[in-house]
């Protein structure tokens, strides 16, 4: 016999015939149930981690596993199937476990994460916006940098560790038999296909129903809390499509009311400047808390009413979507991002409108166009342009990022050059939180709070860029004073910022994050509504609006630049009259009426119902509507190309 030459690599070990359905070591006992129990086990440690991970409370995820009318043992099969039929594709027992391990509880800690800093769980959407996350990650290494140096470490060894073991398994572990495999994949196949065709909440499911999986989508912090983590995720996988609204038809649709109004603009078209200021918030709001001097003592002055933000902490992207096109995220899934899912063709717009009419439409960022698929968007919209940190010069900063001061350069560079009526759009950067303390090097303001030192100096940073958005809206003031042609200029913040411990250190929240579901109204409009400027260079600034959804920011707009149109002034107007606030939890008239949790009772107010049916049928429908509340979008719709 030849000798094995001593460091020469160990031959991976082959299928033991003596045992042929599980490939399992000869002469040890019940190997398919050995197999079978090691991998239930192995789910319900997996699973137990997973919710432990994202809840962050070990006894309450003991509590979530005890309860019989919570699907937590169900999870466990569904993962224990998993890892079966992962085991025979793969060719190895167990092996499974070193792909499902790592990947799952990641998202488990991602998961955790967005919850803690965003209020929100993680979406299967999310994905769709990873590269914006990237993206800010500078931000976040400044603001915790030996964070994350441990996780960049962490995530280093954890791939090493996770390579070695790969390799070290492929060689000590017997391949399963060709019998074993078609066993494991005839048992987990059906059975798999089987749930996953119950995950539609859109449709009823028995045996869904007996298994205690109660989709919860009106409430998904509730959701994942008593779905559990996995089985809420699969169940918002369906989100990225929108059903049809009970009884949307061409007949429905030829039902609604149509506006006596028409398109009109003035003889002399004004020109109409939009700022969404990031994160644009009255800091001294919060409890115990004094800012010298005033940080926003223009808004404070011209202020009309309140933008009542559907989001808390950040997802810019949906304010700007209901303050473009006058449609509702609360009739679009939640946790969906309409600007990464549903804008795919040409969509009716301010932009589209205004553009018909003569306008130059064109958008303004400093940061980059990928960032919230805007690019593409805007291009949808009917934008003639976007320009963003690719195309716009060198711009100053102010911190870590492109100063309000540099934007307001190119806001008014940009109307004074157009000989054609502009309709300027813009959205900051300066402001984007984290806000680490000491951001900026002269701050020209003090905080007095009792709270840590750390909690003072990020308040600080957020209300110096508060004060320096405040000063970039009084000099669009001034230089529109001056100006000959007719100028409007809306200012609103898409939402609070991100403050986190700030809140719970100041009493102002219980949390780092409001609730999506707020106990009280009153409580919904202090966490959720932004100061809101609308001025005209002609008549001075609009007054008492009160809380305003985004949605009918265009009705305001254009109902002060002196221009109609069928949908904008006519069909939000008259909805106007009877709602102010069209949240997703709550309705809101304009006497302060308010009507929580109208999505789930059984009638829905007809002019809330036309609402939803005019924005599905032109976002996603047969554009029945188009002719008479969109008459500028009739033209033949052709796809973007991105």
């Amino acid at each position: 016999m030849a000798r094995i030459r001593k460091g020469a690599a160990k031959p991976a070990p082959q299928f033991l015939e003596d045992d042929p359905s599980t490939g399992y070591l000869p002469g040890r006992p019940w190997p398919t149930l050995r197999y079978g129990l090691s991998t239930l086990l192995t789910a319900a440690l997996l699973v137990f981690a997973i919710e432990w991970i994202v809840r962050g409370d070990f006894f309450g995820t003991v509590d979530f596993f005890l309860q019989p009318f919570k699907p937590g043992w169900t999870t466990i099969i569904i993962f224990a199937l998993v890892l079966i039929g992962l085991d025979a594709i793969l060719g190895r027992s167990h092996q499974s476990l070193m792909i499902v391990a790592p990947l799952t509880l990641a998202l488990a800690f991602v998961g955790h994460q967005k919850s803690h800093y965003l209020g929100d769980p993680l979406y299967p959407a999310d994905f769709l916006y990873a590269r914006q996350i990237m993206a800010l990650m500078p931000l976040l290494v400044r603001e915790r940098p030996w964070t994350a140096v441990l996780l960049a470490a962490a995530i280093v060894a954890g791939l090493a560790l996770l390579f070695y073991g790969w390799r070290l398994w492929r060689r000590r572990v017997p391949i399963l038999s060709r019998k074993g495999r078609l066993a494991r994949l005839s048992l987990a196949v059906p059975l798999l296909a089987f749930f996953v065709s119950i995950m539609d909440y859109a449709t009823f499911s028995w045996t869904r129903d007996r298994l205690q999986i109660i989709p919860i989508m009106w409430d998904q912090k509730e959701n994942y809390a008593s779905n559990g983590f996995a089985l809420a995720f699969a169940l918002n996988v369906p989100m990225a499509h929108v059903s049809a609204p009970p009884g949307y038809s061409e007949k429905t649709m030829d039902a609604i009311a149509r506006p006596e109004v028409a398109a009109s603009v003035p003889d002399q078209k004004p020109d109409i400047v939009v700022v969404m200021s990031e994160s644009f918030w009255d800091p001294t709001e919060l409890p115990g808390v004094s800012i010298k001097p005033d940080p926003i003592p223009t808004v404070r002055a011209l202020r009309s009413g309140s933008m009542f933000s559907p989001e808390f902490g950040g997802m810019t992207a949906n304010i700007e979507f209901e303050a473009l096109t006058g449609f509702s995220n609360a009739f679009l899934p939640a946790g969906s991002i309409p600007y990464q899912q549903y804008v795919r063709t040409p969509t009716p717009s301010l932009a589209t409108f205004l553009k018909s009419e003569g306008y130059r439409a064109r958008a303004i960022h400093p940061g980059t166009n990928w960032f919230w698929n805007r690019g593409a968007v805007y291009a949808d919209f009917g934008f003639n342009d976007f320009r963003s940190e690719e195309t716009l010069p060198p711009m100053e900063k102010r911190g870590p990022l492109a100063s309000d001061a540099a934007m307001t350069d190119e806001i008014i560079r940009e109307a004074d050059a157009s000989e054609q009526p502009v309709f300027l759009f813009a959205v900051s950067l300066q402001n984007h939180g984290p806000y680490e303390p000491y951001r900026y090097y002269n701050p020209t303001h003090k905080v007095e709070a009792p709270i840590s030192t750390w909690a003072r100096e990020s308040l600080l940073s957020y209300a110096e860029g508060s004060a320096d958005a405040d000063r970039g809206l009084q000099r669009l003031i001034d230089w529109a004073k001056k100006r000959e042609r007719p100028t409007i200029i809306a200012f609103f913040g898409d939402h609070l910022p991100p403050l986190g411990p700030v809140y719970v250190e100041t009493g102002f929240l219980k949390d780092n994050v409001a609730p999506r579901r707020e106990p009280t109204p009153e409580a919904a409009l202090d966490h959720h509504d932004t100061p809101l400027i609308i001025w005209s260079n002609r008549s001075g600034p609009v007054e008492n609006l009160g809380p305003v959804s985004p949605a009918f920011l265009p009705y305001h707009i254009l109902t002060t630049a002196g221009i109609t149109h069928p949908y904008y002034t006519g069909f939000l107007g008259a909805l106007r009259e009877r709602y102010r606030v069209v949240d997703r939890n709550l309705l809101l008239s304009p006497s302060g009426e308010a009507t929580p949790d109208w999505a789930r009772q059984k009638k829905i107010d007809p002019a809330i119902n036309d609402f939803r049916l005019i924005q599905y049928d032109m976002m996603f429908g047969k554009r029945h509507t188009a002719p008479d509340f969109f008459p500028e979008t009739i033209a033949p719709l052709v796809a973007h190309t991105s």
